[in-house]
């Protein structure tokens, strides 16, 4: 006879653990199977998370490739979360099995965790069976026509692999109660504290005082409250607030948007003309026309579509020059406001502008192009890729709780009469609109960040540390993935024979719903190393730069309102603080926002 040591460990999360009856087999190369072996031998096993015992052979037993788990059916069924198994041989080499997954009724198949392409696995049959199984448990769902395909069902019905594990889950429904009970009640004090001046916004952050001193943001946050209405701290936002992707380089004036040298002279170096300065590449454009056409909630509530124009001063500095609130050059209704206007005229204009970059940094930058694009890539490596391909190993970690989250938004935050919809202009069909008129100019491309940043002609404004940054993080990823690649793929060929990388390449292609401007084939190792790249980066960093600063940005209403409760002007010279206070959201709205905000910022205590 011949003895191995088995290990079995439980996840580190909480109620990981089980009561019931688990079982394990070990399978060698010759599809030779040990004795059932009961892994937790009594009531106090489930205090346990670790688990080591010894099970014996006969000597003709070979190297082990499977090892299955059973639960035992009991009165009361929990779960149970297997981290891996680890199995010595009588020889002294090690087998490790992965599983990272939790054991429900069925019995589960675990694969020696060796990453293998599919060209180079025995177990092809297994292997196949194994992502036949995945694509029941895992199937595409259109939650609205021309954007991204999701996860069919709620979370509930999907694997509860994809769930929140239990540490966060019970976090974030804390920090939603939590920003809930802090600024819930701000509309009732509304009837009491109304604002009749945009420094009675912090009267509201006020009621927040607790979480912010426990949340490392105070000092940005007071930096905004003290800057907000300095030109210098809008154009600063262009470039690296929650939206720093609307910007680029303008060379030539848009036919409706018609400004003069007459116009911006005053604020351009000396000697210098408007025309010249668009060929020396100094001036930029801010332009929010996906949002022209796009139907607002109620007559109470009002967006617009303004252009921006800015200018690299002679101290570096990104500064506004023109604001026209519409896309219409009707200069009778639709006036280009400058620095030199009235002081509330000015700033209100970029109030407007900041209220529409809000809208589309929600619904466009950050949902869309983050987290549904994120959960078409999770879903179609559940789809395709077995838990054995590297691809699959590289992933996994990076698209974590995706699924979970996209879901709770869907049915909380941007559904007809979700949270979205309470504290902006838009409701759901708005959303729709929205989010359709962004797919028309999504592309693969696009998703790349240095073709981004190109593409917008961004490649040399000063203090851009959203592009210095995301240049170093986007090279770090590529020269890992590449080098990942390589030690699995030794040819161009290898590539192009790897059955599940081409399936999961067209999978994601269907899942973005606009499969036109998504390749549907790889060829190179260089083209899989920058399409692995494009997947990591938008899942990790470009996620992190659009999401993480929302309370230092956003939580100071009057910087960036989420809605406007007045139409924009269509005269100048009649705007004064009243208009500008009857412009910006009431104190219930304000507080939805900054409690929304609050808890979309917070990290994870263990964030990986």
């Amino acid at each position: 006879m011949s003895t191995y040591k088995v290990c079995v460990s439980t996840g580190r999360q909480m109620i990981a653990e089980t009561t019931n009856s688990i079982y394990l087999t070990l399978i060698d190369s010759k599809n030779q199977s040990s004795e059932r072996t009961l892994v937790n031998k009594s009531y106090f096993s489930a205090l346990k998370t670790e688990f080591s015992f010894d099970i014996c052979v006969k000597d003709d037993f070979g190297d082990i490739v499977q090892v299955k788990l059973e639960k035992g059916k009991h009165f009361v069924n929990f779960h149970w979360f297997c981290k891996n198994i680890k199995v010595k041989a009588p020889s002294g080499k090690y087998f490790e099995f992965p599983c990272y997954c939790w054991i429900a009724d069925d019995e589960v198949i675990i694969r020696e965790g060796t990453a293998r392409l599919p060209q180079d696995d025995k177990f092809k049959e297994q292997r196949k069976k194994e992502l036949e199984s995945r694509r029941e448990n895992f199937s595409w769902k259109e939650w609205s026509p021309d954007i991204p395909k999701c996860a069919d069902g709620n979370v509930k019905k999907l694997p509860k692999e994809v769930w929140f594990d239990t540490e966060k889950s019970a976090e974030f429904t804390w920090n939603i109660f939590r920003g809930i009970v802090d600024y819930g009640l701000g509309w009732l004090k509304g009837y009491f504290y109304p604002l009749n001046d945009v420094t009675d916004f912090e009267k509201i952050l006020k009621d927040f005082e607790k979480i912010l001193q426990d949340f490392n943001i105070a000092k940005n946050l007071e930096t905004v409250m003290q800057d907000w209405t300095k030109d210098y701290m809008f154009g600063y936002q262009f470039l690296n607030g929650c939206n720093p992707v609307m910007i680029r380089k303008c060379v030539e004036l848009p036919d409706n948007f018609p400004v003069t040298h007459e116009m911006v002279k005053g604020f351009l170096k000396t000697g210098v003309t408007l025309q010249d300065e668009l060929k020396a590449g100094n001036i930029y454009i801010a332009d929010y026309k996906i949002l022209d056409g796009v139907p607002t909630s109620s007559s109470q509530r009002y967006l617009a579509a303004p252009i921006c124009l800015l200018y690299k001063d002679r101290l570096d500095k990104t500064v506004p020059i023109a604001i026209q609130l519409s896309q219409n050059r009707n200069g009778e209704t639709s006036p280009i406001f400058v620095p030199s206007d009235n002081e509330y005229d000015w700033m209100l204009a970029k109030m407007w502008v900041k209220s529409s970059d809000f809208v589309v940094h929600q619904l466009v930058t950050h949902f869309l192009k983050t987290h549904l694009i994120s959960e078409v890539f999770e879903m179609a490596m559940y789809r395709q890729l077995s838990a054995v391909h590297p691809v699959y190993k590289l992933l996994k970690p990076h698209v974590r709780f995706t699924i979970a989250i996209n879901v709770a938004a869907r049915e909380k935050l941007v559904n007809e009469g979700g949270v979205f919809s309470k504290f902006t202009s838009l409701n759901r069909a708005g959303m729709d609109k929205l989010m359709q008129s962004a797919m028309e100019s999504l592309t693969y491309e696009s998703l790349c960040f240095p073709e981004a940043i190109k593409a917008r002609g961004m490649e040399d404004v000063p203090k851009y540390y959203y592009r210095d940054d995301g240049m170093k993080i986007w090279e770090t990823i590529n020269c890992f993935v590449s080098t990942v690649v390589k030690i699995y793929y030794d040819s161009d060929e290898a590539v192009q024979n790897d059955t599940e990388i081409q399936e999961f390449v067209k999978d994601v292609s269907s899942g973005m719903n606009n499969s036109d401007k998504f390749q549907k084939s790889l060829e190179t190792r260089e083209d899989l190393s920058e399409y692995l790249t494009v997947a990591i980066f938008t899942s990790s960093a470009q996620h992190a730069a659009v999401n993480f600063g929302q309370f230092d940005w956003y939580a100071w209403i009057p910087n960036s309102p989420s809605t406007m409760r007045k139409p924009p002007p269509e005269q100048k010279g009649l705007v004064d603080l009243k208009w500008i206070m009857e412009s910006l959201p009431d104190r219930g709205c304000s507080s939805k926002v900054q409690g929304t905000v609050w808890a979309l910022s917070r990290f994870q205590n263990n964030e990986v």
